[in-house]
């Protein structure tokens, strides 16, 4: 009797192990779909926007949500600009500030995302990035400002995506027109028309240069613009501007 009451629970047990185990792997076969599903949606949406300009992004969107926290009418300035219309100095600009290597590298700057580590390391803490501007241009359209390791491997998907399928060019283009220049600020359009009443297709060195400066922190730049450390890093990036080469 004893013999069979072990026999029954050892029975017993293997089929619980058994019913986990298959629930198990369903559960992580419909996380694996899920995940390949984000992917195509992510994908569609690139391809998309090869040829047609975003009208948003993950970042406008967060910035809006806050804004409208405090004023529920509040709205943001974007207006879009064709790659056209945005003027020369401001490439130039904005690649030295962001991405001197762009035209060189596939998406990744792994000598800044070294030099980025170490001092990182070195510091204790995150105050460096070391991203192109293919990828802020990636975490820009899709994803958040929270740092998280799924977050950057994420990013480094979609970096490839843009990579892929857009021209050097048109990943300019759209990151003129998408990044935050100030509270409620968006793209280099509005980002003119904002601190100096006119269009981005006219805007000088001095004025571009002061522009990509602002972009590590543009809320508070908006508020401080007389900055010392921010003409500082203005003239650095006149200094640079000869060697910028653009699409």
């Amino acid at each position: 009797m004893k013999k069979k009451n072990k026999t029954t629970r050892r029975t017993h047990r293997k089929r619980k192990t058994s019913y986990i185990g298959r629930w198990f792997w369903r559960l992580l076969l419909l996380v694996i779909y899920a995940l390949f599903l984000y992917q195509l949606w992510l994908i569609s949406h690139v391809l998309y926007w090869k040829h047609n300009n975003p009208s948003s992004s993950a970042f406008m969107q967060s910035q809006l949500q806050s804004l409208r926290e405090k004023d529920p009418a509040a709205t943001l300035r974007h207006t879009w600009v064709p790659y056209r219309k945005i003027s020369y100095e401001m490439k130039r600009a904005i690649i030295v500030a962001e991405d001197s290597k762009f035209l060189q590298h596939n998406g990744f700057d792994y000598a800044s995302i070294q030099n980025a580590f170490k001092k990182n390391l070195a510091q204790g803490k995150i105050t460096a990035g070391g991203s192109t501007i293919s990828q802020q241009l990636a975490k820009n359209l899709f994803l958040s400002e929270q740092k998280s390791l799924w977050r950057k491997l994420q990013e480094a998907i979609i970096t490839v995506m843009l990579e892929t399928i857009m021209s050097k060019q048109r990943i300019l283009e759209i990151y003129l027109n998408v990044i935050e220049w100030g509270n409620g600020v968006f793209g280099v359009e509005a980002a003119a028309q904002h601190y100096y009443g006119h269009s981005a297709v006219s805007l000088t060195q001095h004025q571009a240069t002061l522009l990509a400066a602002m972009v590590t922190n543009p809320r508070f730049y908006d508020d401080n613009r007389d900055s010392q450390h921010l003409l500082k890093k203005r003239q650095v990036l006149l200094n640079r501007l000869h060697s910028a080469k653009i699409p």
